[in-house]
């Protein structure tokens, strides 16, 4: 069954790496603006791994639907993980609504703000929420028939929208391909696409010392990259973009 994919942001760098990097997908929407105005049968939300909807586009989500959201999300967590989902795994609840009818949640992270920009917990997080779709219609068919989706990792994990992109695309690309028993069958697909997936998280603030993951998806989107280090190199911007940018710290 095809299903109708919407990629939803508020930043207009996150639309501009979408519309990019999806250049040859016109099936995929692409919309600068609010994930709570999509008309689809289910949204994607980045979370953390215990499901706690503390911030960013899950404060949003659970602002909108109320509390309630967050209890569901995190049963379903404990039911099936036992209070932690792994990176590379998602859940889906029942909303309550019509539209959206159901809440994916994928985790980018472990914790609630874990710098993610040198893992691939991007094309995990993304491929995951596609297999959670599989599985849902699967359970019960043509029960999501669209589903929109945020950058995942653009903001709180610190990914670059090039580069966030790219991955999602990876996740997409994969969701199109075929369908699989589990998120582990999932994995092992992603993994002989990209290489070593790595750990599910970097914790903590801070550049550090890049990937070989980042230094090469990092490249792979045009960014200028320390030859010695490895490290993504910050373009230049002018006030505005910077200004532009505190915008959106608190939304995803």
């Amino acid at each position: 069954m095809l299903i109708k994919v919407v990629l939803v942001d508020i930043n207009p760098k996150m639309i501009k790496a979408w519309k990019e990097t999806f250049e040859e997908n016109p099936e995929v929407e692409i919309l600068q603006g609010s994930m709570l105005e999509q008309k689809v049968s289910a949204f994607v939300s980045p979370t953390n791994s215990r499901g706690s909807m503390d911030g960013g586009l899950d404060g949003v989500i659970k602002n909108h639907f109320g509390a309630a959201i967050e209890g569901r999300v995190q049963a379903k967590i404990g039911q099936l993980y036992g209070g932690q989902m792994p990176v590379g795994h998602a859940t889906v609840v029942p909303t309550g609504k019509d539209l959206p009818k159901y809440l994916i949640s994928t985790p980018t992270m472990v914790g609630s703000s874990d710098d993610v920009s040198d893992t691939m917990n991007v094309a995990l997080a993304c491929a995951a929420a596609f297999q959670a779709v599989h599985i849902q219609n699967n359970e019960d068919p043509g029960s999501i028939r669209s589903v929109a989706l945020p950058g995942l990792g653009a903001n709180t994990g610190k990914v670059p929208v090039e580069i966030c992109a790219d991955l999602m695309w990876s996740g997409y690309n994969l969701f199109r391909r075929r369908w699989f028993a589990d998120f582990a069958e999932m994995r092992e697909a992603l993994e002989a696409e990209l290489g070593d997936l790595g750990p599910s998280t970097k914790k903590g603030k801070g550049k550090g010392k890049a990937s070989p993951a980042k230094a090469e998806w990092g490249a792979a989107a045009g960014m200028p990259v320390d030859p010695k280090t490895g490290e993504l190199l910050d373009e230049d911007e002018d006030e505005d973009e910077k200004k532009e940018d505190e915008d959106f710290d608190d939304y995803e």
